[in-house]
């Protein structure tokens, strides 16, 4: 008997198009999977098991030649519209009413023919690198002991898990590469303004931006493209980039380890083995990016709380909410960010893509960290993900790339970065990347849960 999960995106529809199954066999087959591995890993707040399959027979009566994602499962974050599903946002304090509408990139994957199976678990307002709350805890499938990363960690673990062939998630601060490097996956932060956004009340003052968690490059280009609005193709022939490789953490105090030092050097060997310019640069990282990041990560939550019950709001949320009020008047002026961007400009004339560690440490324990102090919560997320804020506060994109094991067994990542608009010269670099050094797509959870 054929299965379907492990497949990616663009197997499934292609079988779908061509008949080979039918959109209800793969929607089916993957809730099961969800069923049976999810009161473990813990990455849906909610399923849509009867609507799913209610709406996968009804894409069979389409004319499917022409979707993209026919019959493709696809996993959502909890913080964007789902219509005739309530957004709670990871929070006891939001409301549990209904969406009457799909956000605009939930439309266009659906569109394309993707059936949403559930929504994913998030940290309360998406605030933190970790994936837990009042709604369950998100666990990285490759290492259930660990967090799958956040605030996109339910969607990155239904994908590592193999419960949905792709995910839609977001990124303000690294929200979407860290959890994709914690669990093995590939994903794009657009560029600012490339795809839409409308998260919370104002995206992080234009630092969040939506965006795909998959499993491989082919299925992130295919995705981002649908949520772009835009055809991104790969080029025909090879293309050579000038490459910067970059160790140095961009948070001052903030050390990156060993094994993930030693995947961005072996990363650009091969990318230099492949023929592209590589060379180590650091970018000019100013000594006040660490203040900034900070202002800016809190006022955001300071914005997204305004309306809400702060009573019924985790203590580390309320923390966080209140030492962002004071900075909300000056981080709307985005004086801070302009001066970065103008800093960082002439080193992305010189290079076409920063290459780094993804994170400069393995993820916390899956642990009640909703339960702990704002103060264990800020340094923990710091030590192990201070290679993520300088691209959402210069709003230019960036990927989470796999690459290599740690010594757990676990993925190990890179990140790309690029000037604006060099989204699809990201993509090409991470193929590359992906048929140098081929990883394993989906983690080996069903030993992992039956020996539990």
């Amino acid at each position: 008997m054929t299965t379907w999960v492990g497949r990616t995106a663009v197997e499934i529809a292609a079988a779908v198009r061509e008949k080979r199954v039918t959109p209800r066999e793969v929607v089916a087959e993957h809730l099961a999977r969800i069923e049976r591995l999810d009161g473990r890993v813990g990455a849906f707040r909610t399923v849509r098991a009867a609507a799913a399959l209610a709406e996968a027979d009804e894409l069979a009566t389409r004319d499917l030649g022409e979707l993209p994602l026919a019959g493709v499962p696809l996993a959502v974050k909890d913080n964007l519209p789902v219509r005739g599903e309530s957004n709670r946002n990871g929070s006891a304090a939001t409301p549990d009413t209904p969406a009457d509408h799909d956000h605009v990139t939930v439309a266009r994957l659906r569109a394309a023919g993707a059936v949403v199976v559930g929504l994913t678990n998030v940290p309360e307002l998406c605030i933190f690198g970790t994936t837990e709350g009042v709604h369950g805890t998100a666990r990285n499938p490759w290492d259930l002991s660990r967090t799958a990363g956040g605030s996109s960690g339910g969607s990155a673990a239904a994908v590592a898990a193999g419960m949905v062939p792709i995910a839609l998630g977001n990124d303000g601060m690294g929200s979407l590469r860290i959890p994709a490097a914690n669990c093995g996956l590939v994903t794009l932060k657009p560029g600012h303004g490339v795809v839409p956004a409308g998260i919370g009340h104002g995206d992080w003052f234009g630092m969040s931006e939506n965006g795909p968690l998959a499993t491989t490059v082919e299925d992130a280009r295919l995705m981002f493209s649908l949520l772009a609005d835009t055809e991104v193709l790969r080029p025909s022939e090879p293309v050579t980039r000038k490459i910067a490789v970059s160790v140095r953490s961009p948070l001052a105090g903030v050390s990156v380890g060993r094994p993930y030092t030693t995947a961005a050097r072996e990363a650009a060997g091969l990318l230099a083995g492949a023929g592209h310019q590589v060379r180590p640069a650091d970018p000019p990282y100013p000594l006040w990016l660490s203040t900034t990041s900070l202002a800016h990560w809190t006022a955001g939550t300071a914005v997204d709380a305004e309306d809400l019950d702060t009573r019924r709001l985790a203590r580390r949320t309320r923390v966080h909410a209140a030492v962002g009020r004071r900075f909300v008047a000056g981080v709307r002026k985005g004086e801070r960010r302009e001066q970065l961007r103008k800093r960082l400009e002439p080193f992305f004339e010189e290079y076409d893509v920063l290459l780094t560690p993804a994170l400069a440490r393995r993820g916390p324990a899956a642990a009640a960290w909703h339960e702990r102090g704002w103060l264990r919560n800020l340094m923990a997320n710091t030590n192990y993900s201070p290679l993520t804020p300088p691209w959402n506060l210069t709003g230019w994109p960036a990927m989470s790339v796999p690459f290599g094991t740690l010594p757990s067994g676990a993925p190990c990542a890179v990140q790309l970065v690029g000037r604006p608009g060099s989204e699809s010269a990201l993509l090409d670099v991470a193929g590359q990347l992906e048929e140098l050094r081929p990883w394993r797509r989906t983690a080996p959870l069903d030993q992992a849960v039956a020996g539990s």
